[in-house]
């Protein structure tokens, strides 16, 4: 089964794709510099525990992301 949710909602060892970016400016170019594209696998490794940021597993390299940027990717839950 597919679901469509935002990268912040993965909880810890939920692993999805990348189906679109919303977010916009320079913070969009450093995703794409970083390999988060269309298609990207990602991880989420742990979230911090106040809950702000989560570590996620993407491309072989291990990146924080606040939830404020992650609702703004949209991903593929399979499940």
């Amino acid at each position: 089964m597919l679901y469509i949710d935002n990268l912040s909602s993965l909880n810890e060892g939920e692993k999805a794709f990348v189906r679109k970016l919303c977010i916009k400016g320079s913070m969009r170019r450093r995703l794409h510099d970083i390999g988060l594209i269309r298609g990207t696998k990602v991880c989420c490794i742990q979230k911090s525990p106040s809950g702000d940021p989560t570590a996620y597993m993407i491309r072989g390299a291990v990146i924080a992301l606040r939830n404020s940027d992650a609702e703004q990717i949209i991903v593929e839950l399979t499940n």
